[in-house]
């Protein structure tokens, strides 16, 4: 399924998945994001929503590369940043920047780049810590761009660690095993923690209803990115599923019939067990596995909430929503019948669709293939199927001879053993 929905995912759903994952990335930028607690302002999970945030005004930096080993620099180069960013949080939005711009990623990865701020013609080097750091109740502030009290309009230098003065042996504060612990950057939270610790059901009720106002500005941020992807995925171009789900769903409902399954809550199990849950639930999570990107902690709250409201769309239940409900089924709780709807219409035109014949599968399969040619890697799907017949080799041997197949088949499983068996400088295991 997943071979066959490629064509479909990539030519139908791509762009709109890319666009929604890009939209939700750019709101949660615009708001605070904790390096610590990787908890953001602007975020569609109640579990990652930065509660306590401080004063914050967005800035604009004139960043500038080293090129070289003459102080010769590039270019200015805007880069959008907020004045509450940790520095670490400023060189990602920096090479995050450079790469959009240019489309390929800068030459020095994260954690082996400095920053220095021009000051009076000399640069001063940014660190996470340093001996102006501030310390609360022995925890570590991490400084910030208003920490060095860096203006808007303020002009940064980007170096690699070859070039600048190495000020600290650890590369990042992240390798510290005890860096939650040691380190805070927006807030400290014993003080919330106590609170709910002494009346946990009052703060409970107390906080819901002002946090689902902050995650519904997001929402409604993203809201037009999420239907249209949604609507991407159950949509039918040209008024045909894809082959491998018409084909699929169609085996379904010739099951039913076989089985004498009259009961049409059952089918709609099935499909929805199937497709939506084993295959899209699976790429709306991670967009990783289809694009260049990385999925952050809070980027996979979101997701997380995202997956659920479609995942919802296809329930059979009527969800009926108190004040003990989660805040991520309030959030979707108007959209959902609507997507209920459109999920029921799609099964039926799939439904009502002309079935695909066997010769015509048989061709889609053969133009996948060709798609494909050369795109994977067939020793090592060799090695993977080996491993699997030295396994269960006889299992697999008995059930031949128990089934009448050809003893041609039977010396070819011989063959295959014998010949993977013969390479001892190779590795299975």
């Amino acid at each position: 399924m997943s071979i066959c929905l490629y064509g479909f995912l990539r030519e139908n759903v791509g762009q709109h998945l890319f666009l929604m994952v890009s939209a939700l990335k750019q709101q949660i930028a615009k708001g605070p994001v904790d390096c610590v607690t990787e908890k953001s302002l602007y975020t569609l999970s109640e579990d990652w929503l930065l509660s306590q945030t401080q004063d914050f005004s967005p800035l604009k930096l004139k960043v500038l590369f080293a090129v070289g080993s003459d102080g010769e620099v590039s270019e200015p180069l805007e880069v959008d940043v907020l004045s509450c960013d940790a520095v670490e949080q400023v060189k990602e939005k920096i090479l995050s920047t450079f790469q959009a711009k240019f489309g390929f990623p800068y030459n020095t990865p994260v954690r082996h780049v400095c920053i220095e701020y021009e000051k009076s013609g000399s640069f001063i080097p940014l660190q996470e810590v340093d001996a102006s750091s501030v310390v609360v109740r022995g925890v570590t502030m991490i400084n910030t761009l208003q920490h060095y009290k860096i203006p808007d309009g303020a002009t940064i230098k980007v170096l690699s660690k070859k070039i600048c003065p190495p000020l600290s042996p650890q590369g990042s504060l992240k390798d510290d095993e005890n860096f939650s612990r040691k380190y805070c950057h927006l807030q400290i939270d014993s003080d919330i923690v106590e609170d709910q610790r002494k009346n946990p059901e009052r703060k409970k009720f107390k906080v819901k209803e002002v946090h689902l106002t902050k995650l519904l500005s997001t929402k409604v941020a993203v809201h037009s990115f999420v239907e249209a992807l949604f609507t991407s995925i159950w949509g039918m171009p040209h008024n045909k599923a894809p082959h491998a789900v018409k084909y699929f769903f169609h085996f379904l409902d010739t099951q039913a019939d076989n089985m004498k399954i009259t009961d049409p809550d059952v089918l709609h199990i099935w499909k929805t067990n199937s497709v939506p849950l084993r295959f899209w639930v699976n790429i709306l999570k991670n967009p990783q596995f289809v694009f260049d990107m990385e999925k952050t902690p809070y980027l996979d709250g979101c997701l997380s909430v995202i997956a659920q409201a479609f995942m919802d769309s296809f329930s059979l239940s009527e969800t009926h929503l108190g004040k003990h409900a989660p805040t991520n089924k309030l959030l979707y709780a108007k959209d959902i019948p609507k997507f209920k709807q459109e999920v029921k219409e799609y099964y039926k035109k799939i439904r009502d669709q002309s079935p695909i014949t066997d010769s015509e599968f048989k061709a889609f399969l053969q133009e996948e293939s060709k798609k494909h040619e050369n795109e994977f890697n067939e020793a090592a799907a060799l090695r993977e199927l080996y491993k699997y017949i030295k396994k269960y080799f006889t299992e697999i041997k008995e059930k031949l001879d128990h089934n009448g197949a050809p003893a041609e088949v039977t010396e070819q499983l011989h063959h295959v053993e014998s010949s993977f068996d013969g390479l001892k400088s190779c590795s299975w295991n």
